[in-house]
């Protein structure tokens, strides 16, 4: 064969089969006896192909077989979290039916690398947004003058784009009526910044959140405690929790701390026991999301418990929706309240 590569036809060829059984073999689309795939596969092997060049299924279908999605943070970050590698189990199966794999973009305004792939300019069937902020609603509408279809995951990138949204709101209004019941008034809150640059501080109103899912937990929260102090870690895990509660126990203290992950609560306990408080006897901490989080034991967090798969699942089949044509559906699930063993009557 010298250095070209070997074709379908060439396989076929040596295997003595016609080039749609020899493609039928690769495809898996119809069935062919055992001992026809074994002859085919030998050919293969012989010639040196591994299967067919998927350039040339792009070329023939006019798809990339690719959904990007993106992040709002680093991706190290990201998928720290269990949330999101919930989410993107639930994305891939959705998107598995249509053959479609999955490409990870981060979309920032730093303009560190002025080639790397974006939304903008890779070539993808779709795009999934984890979140949305100002940076990545100015790349929605490039994206879909491109003719790409996009989901957006708890996040809202405009009327006309399917938004898959979690009841964000009510829900932590529910973690924090539960703590007032319990006779808690002086409480303070952890939540995200996310992305201002890593930066961790308190915050004074909502308007300095910059992510639509942290915005509307923390309004949630402050419908009950309007207001307690507020401090936002850099990202959502347990170290973020720990720094936050060490600032949050070292002044006056609270008597309840409401975070806006499980991450972040469990770093909470661990800054109040470092602090030598008991949790809840000392100290009631709330968390968000029902993840499970290593290391935690005999701590089992109070918290609302999302369904990360099948909001991934559901992202999915919006993009397998417009793909073939069909109008896709905005979907609202909703949490459920756990009352674990870390809040306590006051």
């Amino acid at each position: 064969m010298g250095t070209r590569r070997a074709t379908i036809s060439d396989v076929a060829r040596e295997a003595g089969v016609s080039p749609s059984t020899a493609s039928v073999v690769f495809s898996g689309k119809a069935p062919v006896s055992d001992a026809t795939r074994e002859r085919v596969l030998a050919a293969a092997e012989s010639l040196g192909y591994t299967g067919p060049d998927p350039r040339a299924a792009s070329l023939r279908t006019g798809r990339a077989g690719i959904v990007a999605v993106l992040f709002r943070e680093r991706l190290g970050a990201a998928f720290r979290d269990p949330v999101n590698a919930a989410t993107m189990d639930g994305l891939s199966d959705a998107l598995a039916p249509i053959g479609a794999g999955i490409l990870l973009l981060r979309e920032d305004d730093t303009g560190t690398v002025e080639a790397a792939p974006s939304l903008t300019s890779v070539p993808i069937d779709a795009a999934v947004l984890l979140g949305c902020n100002e940076i990545i609603r100015s790349s929605v509408e490039t994206a879909r003058g491109r003719g790409i279809p996009v989901v957006v995951i708890e996040g809202d990138a405009g009327e006309d784009v399917p938004k898959v949204m979690l009841d964000n709101r009510d829900a932590q209004r529910t973690v924090a009526e539960h703590v007032r019941s319990l006779g808690h008034t002086d409480v303070s809150f952890v939540t995200l910044r996310t992305d201002d640059g890593g930066r961790r501080g308190f915050i004074g109103d909502d308007t300095e959140i910059l992510i639509d899912v942290t915005r509307d937990r923390l309004r949630g929260a402050r419908d009950v405690f309007p207001d307690a102090p507020a401090y936002a870690a850099a990202d959502s895990s347990i170290d973020e929790g720990l720094a936050a509660g060490r600032v949050l126990l070292s002044g006056p203290r609270p008597t309840a701390i409401l975070a806006q992950s499980d991450m972040l609560a469990a770093g909470v306990i661990r800054a109040a026991e470092e602090a030598g408080l008991r949790v809840p006897e000392d100290l009631s901490v709330t968390g968000f999301d029902g993840v499970v989080v290593d290391g935690l034991a005999p701590y089992v967090l109070t918290t609302m418990v999302q369904d990360a798969t099948a909001k991934g699942h559901a992202a999915g089949e919006a993009v397998v929706a417009m793909l073939v044509d069909r109008a896709p559906a905005s979907v609202t699930l909703t949490c459920t309240f756990r009352r674990g063993n870390t809040t306590a009557a006051r």
